[in-house]
């Protein structure tokens, strides 16, 4: 059985994102009960030279729903990500990314299959054919940004584990 477009990208998006919503709303619980300040946790990094909570959640949301923009406009850039996001701007961020991707047509995704998306910053410009768009560049980025966001929230001692990260897996059925 081939495997679609809309399966690579719109599918896997759709059992991560509900995962990250959740792990938000573990953690706004976490903080709530020990009196943290939401505001403090959106600019908290792991390292110092690496880019804060916000940024990772903005990029889970843009590496999802922007990926699948990008396969229709052909093009796809680094996010202009607007200041001042809280906490809860960043939940929905995130719940935005999944109840727009849950709206696409299939059909229409599919007929991106073998289309070309550019990658362009600045005076760099990486042409790719949109499924390895999805899976070289775009499920990479969305994992790492997901998987940081997770790491800054248990660092943070937010009690999650293996589970809250894989979501709804696809099981046969």
């Amino acid at each position: 059985m081939a495997i679609s477009l809309y399966d690579l990208g719109v599918k896997t998006y759709l059992q991560i994102l509900p995962a990250v919503s959740g792990i938000l709303e573990k953690g706004r619980l976490h903080f709530q009960e020990n009196q943290t300040n939401l505001d403090d946790i959106v600019n908290i990094s792991l390292y110092p030279n690496m880019a804060p909570f916000t940024f990772q959640l903005f990029s889970v949301a843009h590496h999802s729903l922007g990926a699948v923009n990008g396969l229709e406009a052909g093009e796809f850039s680094p996010p202009n990500m607007p200041s001042g996001l809280d906490y809860q701007a960043l939940q929905n961020l995130v719940n935005e990314a999944e109840s727009s991707l849950k709206a696409m047509d299939r059909s229409t995704i599919e007929g991106y299959e073998g289309g070309e998306v550019v990658f362009k910053m600045g005076s760099t410009s990486l042409p790719f054919v949109a499924e390895d768009f999805i899976m070289s560049f775009s499920l990479p980025n969305f994992y790492f940004h997901a998987t940081t966001a997770y790491d800054i929230l248990r660092k943070e001692g937010v009690p999650l584990g293996k589970m809250d990260f894989l979501g709804q897996m696809r099981m046969k059925g």
